[in-house]
């Protein structure tokens, strides 16, 4: 009996440390860390929306101790992986869920579908745009100055030395530019104009970001997303491996990225912007890494669909592909990105700093 007492304590304890999520001991590289995006780092804040754009269903989540919690992935996603990184006992909770955390500690906002235009997204339901996620990001905000007594100094303090994370904008492109029946954004710009139009919008959200106390910003570029599954289906590749008016049209909008990081950094001079080149991380790539099945999704997704099928099939290997459905990357190919994101092992994978560069910068 006592030895069965013995055995069942440590199944608790296993079991206690799973469900919490405690991986790392020790304090924190930082106070706080916010994170605004899509589905890319989204953990949950679509769950309660109406809208198809949700992954709180089997098999999502199948390699997360939680299970489907509403992270597009089988497993971890970015922010997840950011957050370990950083040293955090637990994972930024959703915005949806903040009653009861420690909203000190950040924020997730993301939301899948989101995008950098109001309207990005809305043709699969309600989606939380990047605009309303900074307005949730007030209110929070506003949550924690309270709780610092209204010294706004104090606040002030605490805040710009927090992390922020932006993840957006594919979806201004999949889920609107790309889409004619839907979206008239593909008749009114031409792709060089239309990359400038996202940039002006984005510059105009991250300086509001700014106002907000953001210090430390981290600004995501856009993957080769028209080498996905979804958009392979989809589109006419013309005999190549991927669709690359799709990439060229992205790529306008990535290199337009790096001198608005320039910008912001020469007018805010008590404040730090980089620039996570996600394309160069994506396409090349160290000798020694493993090549990844990338032609294909590693769970069942319908023909021209971008999310798994309902309780579907799923890959045997799931830590030999890049993406886990039509568009997201699985938990081995996030892990990749959140790796060389946070510590840069090509000159160009960030610009100016890598995550880790930033967030020990000592601001005045």
């Amino acid at each position: 009996m006592k030895s069965d007492w013995k055995y069942l304590f440590v199944v608790y304890v296993i079991l206690l440390s799973l469900e919490s999520k405690k991986w790392v001991l020790g304090e924190p590289k930082i106070p706080c860390y916010f994170i605004f995006g899509d589905s890319l780092v989204d953990n949950g804040n679509n769950n309660l929306l109406i809208t198809t754009a949700k992954a709180n269903y089997k098999p999502y989540g199948i390699d997360f101790p939680k299970g489907a919690t509403g992270r597009f992935s089988n497993g971890r996603n970015l922010a997840d992986f950011i957050a370990e990184y950083l040293k955090f006992p637990n994972y930024i909770p959703p915005f949806k869920n903040t009653r009861g955390f420690n909203i000190l500690q950040g924020v997730n906002y993301a939301s899948g579908a989101a995008g950098i235009r109001q309207e990005t997204g809305q043709s699969q339901g309600q989606v939380i745009s990047f605009d309303q996620q900074l307005r949730n990001h007030n209110l929070i905000i506003s949550r924690i100055r309270r709780s610092m007594g209204n010294n706004d100094s104090a606040t002030t303090t605490y805040l710009k030395r927090c992390l922020y994370l932006v993840g957006i904008g594919s979806n201004d492109y999949l889920n609107n530019y790309y889409m004619p029946f839907s979206y008239p954004t593909s008749r009114l710009f031409t792709p060089q104009d239309y990359a400038i139009v996202l940039t002006q919008q984005l510059s105009s959200q991250l300086k509001t970001l700014y106002g907000e106390g953001g210090r430390k910003i981290a600004v995501f570029g856009l993957g080769i997303i028209g080498c996905t599954p979804y958009a392979r289906a989809t589109f006419d590749t013309q005999g190549s491996p991927c669709v690359e008016n799709i990439n060229n049209a992205t790529q306008l909008f990535n290199i337009a990225l790096k001198p608005l990081i320039q910008d912001l950094n020469a007018k805010y001079i008590d404040a730090k912007f980089t620039f996570i080149d996600v394309s160069q991380i994506s396409t090349i790539q160290p000798p020694n890494q493993v090549q990844l099945v990338s032609d294909g999704p590693c769970c069942e997704v319908q023909p021209d669909k971008l999310q798994c099928v309902p309780f579907g099939r799923v890959c045997g290997n799931r830590n030999g592909y890049t993406f886990w459905d039509g568009v997201h990357p699985t938990e081995v190919a996030f892990e990749a990105l959140a790796n060389r994101s946070f510590n840069a092992q090509f000159p160009n994978d960030t610009y100016p700093y890598d995550i880790n560069q930033l967030v020990h910068l000592n601001l005045q």
